[in-house]
């Protein structure tokens, strides 16, 4: 009597022991389940995530594509331009021979037209590259230099010219703001814009008025900023993307 006491204690201890572990096996299927149904749910939001930000890109992509393409447009009329003062220059070559007392009269009237291209351009270390010009002219007319130098010191400046058209950076020239004269950096997109930020933090772009430019400051915090962030772009050498800026192109009348 005693054994079957027992035995049937054990019989109930084991079966105890077996719903113990069925318990838990089905607690952790259950928090199985769940962390893969919020794991399923976090996927379903990262993927709507990616959607909208493909998206987004994408406008992006499109209307930097735009910009670009205007850009490329304006790049080529000024190339078309400069191309044709060197094809005007290979004409009087052509047409005045190979004699070295033909090329003076030449070389100078292509100098002169170079200066006014330079003058009348975006306002660009005017006065330097004017003054490489008229350097050349100087040499030439006292002999320190042959005509064939100076052709080839000609043909440079123009090539000079059409650099300019797609050089994008940031460099270093004396501007006049407000009557005062100010080394400051400047922003040169292209012949298209120009952009400045002062040492006492003044910021502006060049602006065309009928035939002259003239540096204007923005006083609104959003142009600020949005000058800033183009300085900040290029000194991270990024040199293509979207950027939102005042209207600066250097077109007579852009206000």
């Amino acid at each position: 009597m005693v054994k079957f006491t027992k035995l049937i204690f054990v019989s109930t201890a084991i079966a105890l022991s077996s719903s113990a572990v069925y318990a838990a096996n089905n607690a952790e299927m259950i928090n199985s389940i769940m962390k893969l149904r919020a794991d399923v749910e976090g996927l379903y939001s990262q993927i709507d995530e990616n959607k909208d930000n493909y998206k987004s890109q994408m406008k992006s992509y499109a209307m930097q594509v735009a910009d670009n393409e205007a850009q490329i447009n304006r790049k080529e009329t000024a190339l078309k331009l400069s191309n044709a003062e060197m094809k005007k220059l290979e004409e009087k070559i052509a047409s005045k021979g190979a004699t070295a007392s033909d090329l003076t009269p030449m070389l100078n009237t292509a100098l002169d037209n170079l200066e006014t291209i330079i003058s009348s351009g975006i306002p660009f270390k005017v006065d330097e590259r004017v003054a490489d010009i008229e350097k050349i002219k100087a040499d030439l007319k006292s002999g320190n230099i042959t005509q064939e130098k100076a052709l080839s010191l000609s043909w440079a400046s123009y090539d000079d010219v059409l650099r300019l058209t797609k050089e994008i950076g940031i460099f270093k020239q004396q501007i006049n703001v407000g009557g005062e004269e100010k080394l400051a950096k400047v922003a040169k997109i292209g012949t298209t814009m120009l952009f400045f930020i002062t040492p006492d933090e003044q910021m502006g772009y060049a602006k065309k008025s009928g035939e002259q430019y003239e540096f204007v400051t923005v006083d609104d915090i959003e142009s600020k900023k949005q000058i800033h962030d183009l300085f900040d772009a290029l000194l991270k050498q990024i040199r293509t993307g979207y950027f939102t800026l005042p209207n600066a192109l250097l077109v007579s009348g852009a206000k």
